[in-house]
C-alpha cells in the first residue's frame, strides 16, 4: 500500500492541450504502473489553461476513490470569496489540506497576510503544504523558499501541522532540523529529480535520505511524494525499495504517516502486512 502525498495535474508542455479527463487518465495509469493506492492532488496558485482550478480539480475527482484534492493558494491573487470557497470545501471533506508557494510568488511563509490561512487550516484540522527548496521555474526567488522560514510559523502556529516539500533540497540538513524541533513539521520526499533517477543520482539521494533520517531520528514525520508528472512514480517506487529502512520505517513512510496526518479514508496497514 502506497500514498503518493504530492502530485500535479498541471500541464507542463504548455505547448499541447491536454484536458482535466486525460490528466486524470494519464495520472490512474501511472498510479496503476507503480502500484499507488492513493494520491493527493495539488492544485496550482495560478489558474490558466494549463492549470486547473481547485473546485475543478474537486469535480473532476469526485469518480474516483483513490484520489484527493490539496488546495494551492496564491498570496499574491488570494481573495475573501476564494477562502469562503474552501472553507465550504474543507467543512465536508473534499480537501485534505491547504498549499502555499514561497519561491514561486515573493513572501515568507510567516507573512502576516497568511494567518488567515493558518487559522483556517487550525479550524478544520487540515496540514498545510509549503514549497521549500529549488524552484522547477528558474524566475523563482529561492530567499523565500528555505525550509528555516517555515520554523516561526510552526512555533507560531503550534496546533497547525506543516508539511515542508521536497525536503527543503537542496537544503536537507536544516529542512531535519526544523522537523526534529517542531512536532508539528512534516516533510515529503518529492521532486528530488527530474524524470527518472539515474543511477549515480539514486547512491548519492540514498546517502542523503539515509542521514536526514538518522538526523530526525524516527520516520514518523516523513511522507512519500513523487511530484508527478514532473518525477516518473514507478522510478520513485524502485527508488524506494532500495533504502535501507527497516519494515516499520517503511510503511510508516510509504502509507501510515500520510494515511494519518490528512485523515485520508483508508483502513490501516495489518500489523504483519
Amino acid at each position: 500500500m502506497i500514498i503518493d502525498c504530492h502530485v500535479h495535474l498541471n500541464n507542463y508542455h504548455e505547448e499541447l492541450s491536454v484536458s482535466l479527463p486525460e490528466s486524470l487518465d494519464k495520472l490512474q495509469a501511472a498510479m496503476a504502473e507503480a502500484e499507488v493506492s492513493y494520491a493527493l492532488i495539488l492544485t496550482s496558485y495560478l489558474v490558466n489553461a494549463n492549470r486547473p482550478a481547485t473546485a475543478e480539480v474537486v469535480r473532476g475527482v469526485e469518480p474516483y476513490g483513490n484520489l484527493g484534492v490539496v488546495a494551492g493558494i496564491s498570496y499574491l491573487n488570494y481573495r475573501q470569496r476564494d477562502l469562503r470557497e474552501l472553507a465550504d470545501f474543507l467543512a465536508v471533506g473534499r480537501i485534505k489540506g491547504l498549499k502555499l508557494y514561497p519561491g514561486y510568488e515573493p513572501f515568507y511563509p510567516h507573512d502576516h497576510r497568511l494567518r488567515v490561512v493558518y487559522e483556517l487550516a487550525e479550524e478544520f484540522g487540515v496540514p498545510v503544504m509549503i514549497h521549500c527548496g529549488d524552484t522547477y521555474n528558474p524566475k523563482g526567488k529561492l530567499k523565500y523558499a528555505h525550509p528555516l522560514e517555515v520554523d516561526e510559523v510552526a512555533v507560531d502556529f503550534p496546533n497547525v501541522n506543516f508539511v515542508i516539500c521536497h525536503l527543503g533540497n537542496p537544503w536537507l540538513v536544516d529542512c531535519m532540523e526544523v522537523v526534529y524541533k517542531n512536532k508539528n513539521v512534516y516533510a515529503d520526499i518529492s521532486g528530488l529529480i527530474l524524470g527518472e533517477f539515474t543511477e549515480a543520482f539514486e547512491d548519492y539521494m540514498e546517502e542523503q535520505i539515509q542521514e536526514v533520517i538518522l538526523y530526525a531520528g524516527e520516520a514518523t514525520r516523513l511522507l512519500y511524494g513523487t511530484d508527478w508528472p514532473i518525477c516518473s512514480m514507478k522510478s520513485y517506487v524502485e527508488f524506494m525499495r532500495q533504502l535501507k529502512l527497516s519494515k516499520a520505517d517503511r510503511r510508516a513512510i510509504l502509507y501510515e504517516n500520510a494515511r494519518q496526518l490528512f485523515k485520508l479514508p483508508l483502513p490501516p496497514l495489518p500489523a504483519h502486512d
